[in-house]
Order: C-alpha cells, then structure tokens, then sequence
C-alpha cells in the first residue's frame, strides 16, 4: 500500500509539471527507479564486481561523495590516472543515502582511506528536510562503519556556494555550511580524523564560492578541482601517514 501510494504522489506530481508524452515517461521512469533503488545500490554493482582486491601495499581510496565527487573523475581525469583512487560519487545524494551504499562502495572495496565529501544537498533538502544533527549523526555512523573495518577517514568541509552565476545560497544558506563545517572541523580533531578543507581555499573576499572556479555557483570547474587536488593529496597522506 505504501508503494502505491507513493507511485500515485510521483505520477500526480510529474503530471502536474508537464503535458508532453515522453517528458512524462522519462518522469514516471526516473521515480520507479528511485522508489526501487533509493541510495542508487545499482550505480557502482557492476564497477565494484569487477574491482579487484589491493595489491600488495597499494594504498587504495574511495571517495565517497555527491554530484561534486560524481563529477571530478570526468572533469579531471588525470588525479585518479595511474592512482589507486576510486571515484564512487552521486549526484544529488545526502548522507542518509551515503550511509546506505558505505558498505558496498567503501567497506567491500578495502581501501586504506575513505574520503568524504557531503552535506550540501542535505542543507539543501534534496530527500526531505534535514536538521544539521541529523547530517551529523550520519557523519557520525560513516565514521564507526569505517573505523570497525580499520579505514583511516579524511572528512572534508562542505563547499561553499555563491549566487554570482545563479542562485544557490537560498537552498544552502552560508550560514548552515559553516556550522556544519564547524561541526565537522571539531569532530574531526576529537576523535583524531584528518580534516579536509576545502571552504577557506575556495572562498572570496564576500564569504562566497570565487566565481572564477564554479560552473553555477556550487559545482567546481577544472580550476576549482585544481584547488581541491593537492588539498585531497595532502590530507590522504596525512592519514595514511601522519605528515
């Protein structure tokens, strides 16, 4: 009953936003395949079945992650080339989607280090509204899951966003990315977590995403990924070795 009633809202509201025959299809197509597989389980179950196990003394990393992770493996290539860097972004995801998939796209992969990157499209709301500690208590799950199966975590600050090219900080007020940032920041140093930040290298002078380095006010370009390599690099190491 639940699942109908579901079908039933998805096709009332993709009925509502458009009369065209194959838009509605693509609609209807796109919501079964979200009620039917909600953290996106199916995404990388190819990829991860033909993933062999680490080397010997190869030091492998998952990054866990949104559209911004999703997104750098096509952007810019080179970091993950001849590297034991796995990309395992989403588009669009939150973390109570991420927490879903942890086990299949970080856990079973057997990486030294998971980087996570998250949390703007839960300020965002993008499957329901969240409250900041309910962010936190996913980050906070991802971590023990991690920790149990030995994977040293880098947890990266949530990214800043700007309105210079179209508006995004309507959706994720400034003010809810730093208190998370904070809270991540703080999290990170008390239970002995390398954190990444990426806010205070791509911000201006206003406390908003430098235009020069996004696509639409919330998605890095290639220089903003270029911002963001050595910082992940660094911090990596860091965790696999101190320094």
């Amino acid at each position: 009953m639940k699942f109908a009633a579901l079908t039933i809202l998805f096709c009332s509201a993709a009925f509502s936003q458009t009369d065209d025959p194959a838009k509605l299809q693509a609609a209807l197509d796109r919501d079964k395949k979200i009620l039917q597989d909600w953290p996106a389980l199916s995404r990388y179950a190819g990829d991860n079945a033909k993933l062999a196990p680490p080397a010997a003394g190869e030091n492998r990393v998952v990054f866990m992650g949104d559209s911004i992770t999703d997104a750098w493996i096509k952007r810019s290539p080179a970091f993950f080339e001849g590297k034991p860097h796995i990309d395992r972004g989403i588009s669009g995801q939150t973390t109570p989607q991420m927490l879903i998939r942890f086990r299949p796209d970080v856990i079973a992969l057997q990486p030294k280090v998971v980087v996570i990157l998250a949390g703007t499209n839960d300020i965002a709301g993008n499957t329901g509204p969240m409250t900041l500690e309910m962010i936190e208590d996913n980050f906070r799950s991802m971590v023990e899951l991690a920790h149990a199966n030995h994977i040293k975590v880098v947890m990266s600050s949530v990214m800043p966003v700007c309105d210079y090219i179209r508006p995004q900080t309507e959706r994720r007020p400034p003010a809810q990315i730093i208190a998370l940032n904070e809270w991540i920041k703080d999290y990170s140093a008390k239970n002995k977590l390398v954190y990444l930040d990426y806010y205070s290298a791509m911000i201006d002078d206003q406390k908003m995403l430098k235009k020069e380095i996004t696509l639409d006010g919330l998605h890095p370009n290639e220089a903003g990924y270029a911002i963001m390599e050595p910082l992940a690099e660094k911090a990596i190491s860091t965790a696999l070795h101190g320094h």
